[in-house]
């Protein structure tokens, strides 16, 4: 009977121990940040998708669900709400390939089809609903890059090939449809990196490369074509920025890297001032924690979606709110 006793209150005392743990985690959450669920995607759950932003439309489409490789694509509608089936990405069925938008018209290569990565790339024109092949990405064959679109130039770097990972950048030229090497990225091989734009620069950070999580960070100027490099990501002890399978986006002259992967799946999201080069964290993502997400964004409004946390593939979208107040009832 004494045994009994002492059994059950060590399990209240544990019970209660994880109950405060619990609500401790909770109260964790910052004042400043907001999150809004939006219309569900319709088509598969998936993750590794590719997406950009033209206008007020984002696009995605590949990526894998856990057991196929995926070709459909798909818009959805900021100011709608709503998502419309556009043409298949007419390349092989892929995941982690790169993606941006150029003056209007959006770009889809490289990536990885479950036995081989891939080198081929592909024109959308939101206009017509059509796929153009272009010229091979003149790297050679890569999945798992950084990707970004700037003064009318596309550029893809890092990621790996199969066989090793890669630091090198290359740009794209939709004019002449050429590829050229770019010069004094001095950062280290990476993959699944992450980057956002920012009046005219690019920031770029984060990613893994033989189980070392990344924690130098860079900023191009596309007119110089100079790297610079930052304030490391771990460079104050409160930051907690390091991960990779993040998302970068943009708004109001900020940065943002959410979700991602260190150890698991993670949720939080850390606004970048570039007039500081200081990091603050706010809410964390309200929704499943994630990695290998996609982001929209117009320069205005934001959304973190898709992606997968372990086995479980995610169709969600969540739009957010960084200066407004936390609002756990919404």
């Amino acid at each position: 009977m004494k045994n009994n006793k002492t059994r059950l209150i060590t399990i209240l005392i544990t019970s209660l121990s994880a109950i405060t743990f619990f609500n401790c985690s909770s109260d964790d959450d910052t004042e400043r940040g907001n999150w809004q669920e939006r219309s569900v995607f319709d088509g598969i759950p998936r993750s590794n998708s590719v997406g950009f932003t033209i206008g007020d439309f984002g696009y995605m489409g590949t990526g894998y669900d856990g057991d196929d490789y995926l070709n459909d694509f798909w818009q959805y509608n900021i100011e709608g709400n709503y998502w419309v089936q556009k043409a298949d990405f007419p390349g092989v069925a892929r995941s982690s390939a790169s993606g941006f938008a150029v003056d209007g018209k959006g770009y889809v290569g490289i990536g990885y089809d479950g036995d081989d990565e891939l080198s081929d790339f592909w024109q959308y024109d939101p206009s017509s609903n059509a796929w153009t092949q272009k010229a091979n990405f003149g790297g050679g064959v890569r999945r798992a890059a950084v990707e970004f679109g700037i003064n009318g130039m596309g550029y893809i770097g890092t990621g790996n090939d199969g066989d090793n990972d890669k630091k090198d950048f290359w740009k794209y030229n939709p004019l002449t449809d050429t590829w050229s090497e770019l010069l004094g990225f001095g950062g280290e091989k990476r993959i699944d990196a992450t980057s956002f734009i920012i009046d005219n620069e690019v920031y770029i950070g984060t990613g893994v490369s033989n189980g070392l999580y990344k924690v130098d960070f860079w900023k191009f100027n596309p007119e110089t074509e100079i790297w610079t490099r930052l304030e490391d990501l771990d460079e104050d002890d409160d930051y907690s920025i390091v991960r990779s399978n993040a998302v970068g986006l943009e708004m109001g002259g900020l940065g943002y890297i959410a979700t991602g992967y260190y150890g698991g799946a993670i949720g939080s999201i850390w606004e970048y001032n570039p007039t500081t080069d200081l990091w603050e964290e706010i809410t964390d993502l309200e929704a499943t924690v994630r990695q290998d997400a996609v982001a929209f964004s117009n320069g205005t409004r934001g959304f973190v979606l898709m992606g997968r946390t372990g086995s479980l593939y995610l169709d969600d979208i969540y739009e957010l709110y960084p200066q407004d107040d936390y609002d756990d009832e919404d």
